[in-house]
């Protein structure tokens, strides 16, 4: 069932975190990687099974600190220097950013649709209101998109 190696920025470790739900990354991909400032940035101790690896070119990620936080600059360009990886980043200007350079890319909603759709978890809304019980913002037409494709 795991297929390919992903980034993840804090606001999905965070987010999993709080839903109880961090063990689908484990489940889902073979490996999950962050880096020192994403660690950092979630404060609590990670599991072992999530990797920390440092960003390479220091200088292209302090050029995308211009525009965004220190954890999204270090995902978007440790991405860039690895193969075969997508990048779990839910802020839309780091989005943006990650498409513009032609990265791989998804959400933690897209996590959770993904894991419905393996069979991972049995409902897609129970995790959807728990997201939101925890102040994951979200459009409310994006929900009712997810649990729609979904048939929920």
């Amino acid at each position: 069932m795991r297929e390919i190696a992903v980034i993840t920025d804090t606001s999905c470790l965070i987010a999993l975190t709080k839903t109880g739900a961090l063990d689908l990354l484990r489940l889902m991909y073979r490996e999950i990687v962050v880096t020192d400032e994403i660690r950092d940035e979630f404060g609590e101790p990670l599991p072992d099974w999530i990797e920390i690896r440092s960003v390479r070119d220091r200088n292209y990620q302090q050029l995308l600190e211009l525009t965004l936080d220190k954890g999204e600059s270090s995902a978007i360009a440790l991405a860039l220097e690895l193969e075969n990886v997508l990048l779990i980043i839910d802020d839309l200007k780091a989005r943006k950013e990650a498409k513009r350079l032609g990265l791989s890319m998804t959400g933690t909603l897209g996590v959770l649709y993904a894991a419905k759709q393996k069979g991972l978890i049995p409902a897609l809304k129970p995790y959807l209101d728990a997201l939101q019980s925890v102040d994951f913002r979200v459009a409310p037409h994006i929900l009712e998109e997810l649990l729609s494709l979904s048939g929920e």
